[in-house]
C-alpha cells in the first residue's frame, strides 16, 4: 500500500483530503504544518507528499526545499495544493522541483488521477532503462507523460549515405544527433599508424553521436556507413532542450551512457588481453547478438575483413587465418566472403 503525506494547516481540508486518499486505498499520514511535515517525511519516507504552499512555521516552498536537500526524500514526488488566488504562485515551486499542483477547491477525482499518475512516473523512472532505441524511446515517452519520439523524428531532413562513406570525422564540432533509419553504422579510431580500431557498431533504430552534444566538445571518434544508410538528423538545440527539461530524465539518460562505457571498458579489455581466437569469436557473437536481435538461425555477417579484424583488434591476416580454422570446424561457413554462422552455442562458449 502506497503512502502518502498530506501537509495541510487548514483541519477540514487536511481531514477531507485524507479520507479521499483512503478510500482510494492509500495509507495516509498527517500534518497541520510545514515542519511537522518534514519531520514526518524524513521519518516515514512517503512515497508522495501534498503539501499546501501558504502555512505557518514553514511554508510549502520551505517544505520542498528541505525535502530536496536531504538524499534520503529528494526524489519523493510532490504536489502541491494551492488556492485559485495563489496560482500565479505555483510557477515558483515548479521550477523549484514540484512536480504538479492540484487547485482549491478540488474534485477527489482531480486528486487521485494527479497523485496514481505521479507515483505510476515516479515508478518508470526506477526501471532498468535498455540503451539504444527502446531506451531512448522509453526515456522519451517519461518526459512530460507522452511519446516525444516521434516528434522527435518527424519532419526531419534525412541523409542518405553510400557505403564506406564518412558521417562525421575525429575533431569536428558536433552539431546534430544522428538516428539510424535504415542501415549500419560504425564509429572508429585510428592511431598515428593508420591502425583502426572499431569502438561501435549502431543498427537501424539506434541513436548515435550523442555523448560529445552532452559534454559540449568535439569528436574524438569518426563514424562511417558500413552499408548503404539513411539518418534522420535532429539538430543540437533540440536534443539539448529535450534533456534539459526533465532532471529525472537526465539522470536515467546518465545511467544509459554508463551502461554504454562499461560495456566499451570490457571490450577494450577483451582486446587487449583474449587470446586471439576468443577475440575472433567475441566478434561474430557480439555482430550476432547486435544485428540478429530475433536470434534467427540463417544469420549471415557481410563486413570486409579489415572491418571484422578492426572490431576484434587483431591484424587482418589474423582475422583470415582465425575464420579458417572456425570455418574448418564448421562453427561457421563462407561463401563469396559472407559469414554464416552455423554454431553460435559453441562461439558463445568461447565468448563466455
Amino acid at each position: 500500500m502506497k503512502r502518502i503525506l498530506v501537509i495541510e494547516d487548514n483541519h477540514d481540508i487536511r481531514e477531507n483530503l485524507s479520507e479521499i486518499l483512503e478510500l482510494a486505498n492509500y495509507k495516509v499520514e498527517q500534518a497541520e504544518n510545514g515542519k511537522q511535515g518534514v519531520e514526518i517525511a524524513l521519518q516515514q519516507k512517503p512515497d508522495l507528499v501534498v503539501c499546501d504552499i501558504m502555512m505557518p512555521i514553514l511554508d510549502g516552498y520551505g517544505v520542498l526545499l528541505m525535502l530536496q536537500k536531504n538524499p534520503a526524500t529528494a526524489n519523493i514526488p510532490f504536489i502541491f495544493l494551492t488556492a485559485k488566488s495563489e496560482r500565479s504562485e505555483v510557477r515558483k515551486g515548479m521550477e523549484m522541483g514540484a512536480d504538479d499542483y492540484i487547485i482549491k477547491p478540488f474534485d477527489g477525482t482531480d486528486v487521485i488521477n494527479a497523485i496514481d499518475g505521479r507515483l505510476r512516473k515516479a515508478a518508470s523512472l526506477r526501471e532498468e532503462i535498455a540503451p539504444g532505441i527502446n531506451g531512448m524511446d522509453r526515456l522519451i515517452t517519461l518526459n512530460g507523460g507522452k511519446d516525444h519520439l516521434d516528434l522527435l523524428k518527424e519532419n526531419r531532413s534525412q541523409n542518405q549515405y553510400k557505403k564506406k562513406q564518412i558521417i562525421y570525422t575525429e575533431g569536428n564540432l558536433p552539431s546534430k544527433l544522428f538516428y539510424l533509419q535504415k542501415g549500419k553504422v560504425k564509429t572508429y579510431k585510428r592511431n598515428h599508424d593508420g591502425k583502426e580500431l572499431i569502438i561501435g557498431l549502431y543498427n537501424q533504430g539506434d541513436f548515435f553521436g550523442y555523448l560529445p552534444l552532452l559534454e559540449g566538445r568535439n569528436y574524438r571518434e569518426s563514424a562511417e556507413a558500413l552499408e548503404d544508410t539513411v539518418l534522420a538528423v535532429i539538430p543540437r538545440a533540440e536534443f539539448e532542450q529535450l534533456m534539459g527539461s526533465n532532471p529525472q530524465v537526465m539522470k536515467k539518460f546518465i545511467s544509459v551512457l554508463a551502461k554504454n562505457l562499461i560495456e566499451r571498458e570490457e571490450h577494450l579489455l577483451a582486446t587487449a588481453y583474449n587470446s586471439l581466437r576468443k577475440k575472433v569469436a567475441d566478434t561474430l557473437v557480439t555482430l550476432y547478438e547486435k544485428y540478429n536481435p530475433q536470434q534467427q538461425q540463417t544469420f549471415e555477417i557481410d563486413l570486409t575483413r579489415e572491418n571484422l579484424a578492426a572490431i576484434a583488434g587483431v591484424a587482418k591476416e589474423s582475422m583470415i587465418r582465425m575464420l579458417g580454422e572456425f570455418k574448418d570446424e564448421r562453427l561457421i561457413s563462407i561463401t563469396d566472403s559472407i559469414i554464416h554462422i552455423e554454431q553460435i552455442d559453441k562461439l558463445r562458449h568461447m565468448h563466455n
